[in-house]
């Protein structure tokens, strides 16, 4: 929905004053780009994966169980927050923001199961007239 002109000119007022205030935080905001953010997490994420596979075999060579299953937890969490973050980078463009829900598209729709059967049953009745 596109803004009013009043609307227009406070936010033009606000980003002077942002500038005015604080030049380079405005220009940090102004530059960052979120696929940055999430490809830090996918390396936040390895790191920690690669943490997780130490402790794990550390565990098993201690032979304690606890810390093998604390490595174990620790590389799921880091795998479930890297996917999250390669998700995230693949599923947005470089002119979108990733936090903008995508319009899903529509899928063509097949007949079902039910449709077949009713399809199929008509034929059978048209073909026995």
């Amino acid at each position: 929905m596109p803004l009013s002109e009043h609307e227009q000119r406070m936010l033009e007022q606000i980003e002077r004053a942002l500038y005015a205030e604080d030049p380079k935080f405005a220009n940090t905001v102004r530059q960052t780009n979120p696929q940055v953010h999430y490809k830090r997490w996918i390396i936040k994420a390895s790191i920690g994966f690669v943490l997780g596979v130490c402790l794990l075999m550390g565990g098993v060579i201690a032979k304690a169980p606890a810390v093998g299953a604390i490595g174990f937890i620790v590389m799921l969490a880091c795998t479930l927050w890297g996917l999250s973050g390669w998700r995230r980078v693949a599923g947005s463009s470089p002119g979108e923001t990733a936090g903008t829900p995508q319009p899903r598209q529509r899928r063509q729709q097949r007949p079902g199961m039910m449709d077949r059967f009713e399809e199929r049953w008509r034929r059978r009745q048209e073909g026995d007239q």
